[in-house]
């Protein structure tokens, strides 16, 4: 199986974003520049040095800047190889919804490959080709 493995909602006013979630959850949030895309990493759990969640069951997310009416929140799941999994989406009857750079997948330093795909329900889901780790 496949695992989801990060959260992303969008947000209009990050500031108050995450100090909302830092006071009612005692997330932590790590602001990312314009370079990142204005993107806020929130950790909902505890990770080691590889910023891995050290107890199994838990995910950490992150919020974009909201540029649309409709964007809601995305799960994020994990595959060992976007490519094979993005053909799976389309032969299931999904669809490639795309990156920053059209339809091949961003490459996130640190992080992997990602793109977001819709499934049969209009629902956006992304999908994550983790980088290896050192």
């Amino acid at each position: 199986m496949n695992p989801v493995v990060h959260f992303e909602m969008p947000y209009e006013d990050k500031k108050r974003m995450a100090d909302f979630y830092s006071n009612a959850f005692g997330w932590q949030a790590q602001m990312l520049g314009p370079d990142m895309g204005d993107y806020v990493v929130v950790s909902t759990a505890e990770t080691d040095e590889n910023r891995m969640i050290k107890e199994p069951g838990r995910i950490n997310g992150g919020f974009y800047h909201r540029t649309k009416p409709d964007q809601g929140t995305t799960v994020v799941i994990s595959v060992d190889d976007i490519q094979a999994a993005m053909k799976k989406v389309t032969d299931a009857g999904g669809k490639i919804i795309g990156a920053s750079k059209g339809m091949e997948p961003d490459d996130i330093p640190g992080i992997g490959l990602y793109i977001a795909v819709e499934d049969t329900e209009g629902n956006k889901v992304s999908l994550l080709q983790p980088s290896p780790k050192m």
